[in-house]
């Protein structure tokens, strides 16, 4: 059983000036099983202590071991694939779409993998281009809930709105708690004017992570766009209390 990373995007959209602003996320890690292959000694020694220096954030690092390990085992899928996943976390966005281009290539039914390169031709703006990758992981994986989520944000940079809301709904309905897709689903309801849909998307979000200082802003929002000053303003301030950037300047502009 091998380690690899696997990216979810989970973008938000803060409405106070609706642009696309990336939050701090985690690498999601997944065991993918290899079959009855096996890679070697130095190629598996190589591939762990990458993992292990992603785990710390050490991509660079990370970098020279998967390097190592695929010098050990040139048809390492999974290393392509987490080596893909240091280039992006570095920014180096084209290096990345290579690398799961090389993972795809070695195995094409790597749902994961067409699901990073589908967050990197996202990072490249290439829209099209992820909604196509996006599509594919999940005809691999019809339960990854983190394609539906990503390929619904690409739907929104298409205008595709009510396509968006599909596949976050259908994040959701995959993986209840999933605060991110309830937190996009709302943004892309206020671009629909439908407010309740969309406080009630950032209430959900903030049962599932009560520090979730963007939803409570978000919602704040909503609230103050619709008439209810007080209550919006108690979020704001929230917001504020637990480090979102944005509230102050919203409380000072809105709850004066």
């Amino acid at each position: 059983m091998k380690i690899v990373f696997f990216l979810p995007v989970a973008f938000m959209i803060t409405i106070a000036c609706f642009s696309q602003t990336p939050e701090k996320y985690f690498n999601r890690l997944n065991p993918v099983i290899r079959g009855s292959e096996s890679f070697g000694n130095k190629a598996e020694e190589y591939f762990d202590q990458g993992v292990a220096r992603m785990r710390t954030g050490d991509f660079s690092g990370a970098i020279i071991e998967f390097n190592e390990a695929l010098k050990a085992d040139t048809a390492f899928a999974e290393a392509y694939n987490n080596r893909g996943v240091a280039w992006r976390n570095l920014h180096e966005y084209d290096k990345a779409v290579c690398d799961f281009t090389k993972a795809i290539k070695i195995n094409p039914g790597y749902a994961e993998a067409y699901n990073n390169r589908g967050n990197a031709w996202l990072d490249l703006q290439n829209d099209t281009g992820a909604i196509n990758d996006y599509t594919r992981a999940i005809s691999i994986d019809r339960k990854l809930a983190d394609a539906y989520n990503n390929r619904g944000l690409a739907k929104k940079n298409l205008r595709n709105l009510n396509g968006a809301i599909d596949d976050f709904t259908k994040a959701i309905s995959l993986r209840r708690k999933y605060a991110d897709a309830y937190n996009n689903r709302g943004l892309i309801r206020i671009d629909l004017k439908d407010y309740d849909g969309a406080i009630s998307d950032f209430t959900k979000v903030i049962q599932i992570i009560p520090a979730y200082a963007i939803a409570y802003s978000n919602r704040g929002i909503v609230k103050i766009r619709i008439g209810q000053n007080e209550s919006g303003c108690k979020d704001l301030n929230k917001a504020d209390e637990l480090g979102n950037l944005q509230a102050g300047d919203l409380l000072k502009k809105f709850c004066r």
